[in-house]
């Protein structure tokens, strides 16, 4: 843009003077300066027209306008013909495009599967991809010299455009399977898509969380403040521990989570399912089937003679038709209560549970799926090794109708008839 000079333009038209003073030319061209392309230029045409007598090279003097772009305004305005601007053809052009071999060479390096490599071995197989390394790897593998090449930070970018960003190593990957996985899975979805269909029918997902220590601890989370929220810096003994333990229905979202003060056992995962149930009978009293989703782990096993003994007592005393769904070992992510946690873990990582009422008021202050849960303390002793004899257990083992092919993880109790 051509700086303008000061200015102050006189000359009369149709009998009326009029005045351009420095401070008129200052506010046109900033009206100007708020519009773009079509619309400014005939924005600039028009002033032209009006005061200027049509003259692109005096906007140009007075408005420090580009007589260029005044002068195409003023054709555009003669004729009613809008030139578009074609803005892509405008800067520098994307590296892939201008050397479409590039993005090519880039792709055969940094894919894990590249057929260039009938082998499969791929050069960062052992070394972490980064823009430098596939810079480095361009000019060794591929013939690139270093002054064909952009820098690494484009590279960077190259790649993020391509859908290779940084990305956290995630625990995804199950670490052992079993002959069976695919037929648990496939018993549990044909389960659970039954009791979804059926209107008397009750899904709900249960499982404990990691043991909570109530103490200064750092959860290493983040919080805002004025200043950082301060914690031990070693972490000592806890005063003592939590055991959450989830309830969550699966179709309607309702999550209940009660925290135990003594330990993971048959008879406190049982006593949780009672005061769930007490606290819900009346909102579940049309159904006669619980499905109940959990993973495999030791204290929530079929062959847990106490664990059995106590669910057969919940359906005699509930007249409930309990369904035991298991998902295979190793698979408990699928468990839908799982994600629950992370949401509580989410949601409590930046403060100080120093104590158990701390801890259950920031429970009670999270949402899961924009409601509240309910949230309960079973502050009561269990003792560990409680279990039944192999004679006593006999009597309960009828009372389970096992899959034929998969006993340990799908498991039917009924009540006895009324």
């Amino acid at each position: 843009m051509v700086k303008p000079k000061p200015f102050t333009l006189l000359f009369t038209m149709q009998d009326t003077e009029l005045q351009l003073t420095e401070t008129v030319i200052q506010t046109i061209r900033d009206a100007a300066n708020k519009l773009t392309g079509p619309k400014r230029r005939q924005f600039e045409a028009q002033v032209a027209l009006d005061y200027l007598h049509g003259s692109a090279r005096k906007a140009q003097t007075v408005f420090g306008w580009s007589s260029k772009t005044v002068a195409l305004g003023l054709n555009e305005l003669r004729t009613g013909v809008t030139c578009i601007d074609n803005f892509s053809l405008r800067g520098r052009h994307k590296c892939e495009d201008a050397q479409p071999k590039l993005l090519e060479d880039i792709l055969a390096l940094v894919e894990p599967h590249s057929q260039a490599d009938p082998k499969f071995q791929s050069r960062f197989q052992y070394t972490r991809l980064t823009a430098k390394a596939l810079r480095q790897a361009l000019m060794d593998e591929k013939g690139w010299s270093d002054e064909q090449l952009p820098h690494e930070n484009t590279l960077g970018v190259i790649l993020n455009r391509h859908g290779y960003r940084l990305r956290r190593v995630q625990k995804k990957k199950p670490i052992k399977r079993i002959a069976e996985t695919d037929a648990i899975f496939k018993t549990v979805h044909d389960a659970n898509d039954a009791s979804d269909q059926r209107p008397d029918s009750l899904r709900i997902s249960i499982d404990t969380k990691a043991k909570v220590d109530i103490g200064p601890y750092s959860r290493r989370g983040c919080s805002r403040g004025a200043q950082s929220v301060e914690a031990a810096d070693h972490d000592f003994k806890p005063d003592c521990k939590l055991v959450p333990f989830g309830i969550l229905d699966v179709m309607a979202g309702w999550l209940t989570i009660l925290f135990g003060t003594s330990r993971e056992t048959s008879d406190f995962i049982v006593d949780c399912l009672y005061h769930w149930w007490q606290d819900n009978q009346a909102r579940y009293a049309h159904i006669n089937q619980l499905v109940i989703n959990l993973d495999n782990g030791p204290e929530l096993q079929s062959r847990r003679t106490q664990l059995m003994a106590r669910m057969v007592a919940f359906a005699e005393q509930t007249g409930l038709e309990i369904v035991l769904v298991y998902y295979p070992p190793y698979h408990s992510k699928y468990n839908p209560i799982e994600r629950c946690w992370s949401a509580l873990e989410r949601h409590w990582n930046g403060a100080l549970l120093d104590s158990v009422k701390t801890t259950v008021a920031w429970a009670c202050t999270m949402t899961w799926k924009t409601v509240e849960p309910a949230i309960h303390l079973l502050d009561q002793v269990y003792e560990k090794g409680v279990s039944l004899t192999k004679q006593a257990f006999e009597t309960i083992e009828q009372r389970l109708q096992r899959h034929e092919h998969l006993p340990k993880y799908h498991v039917v109790i009924q009540p006895t008839p009324a």
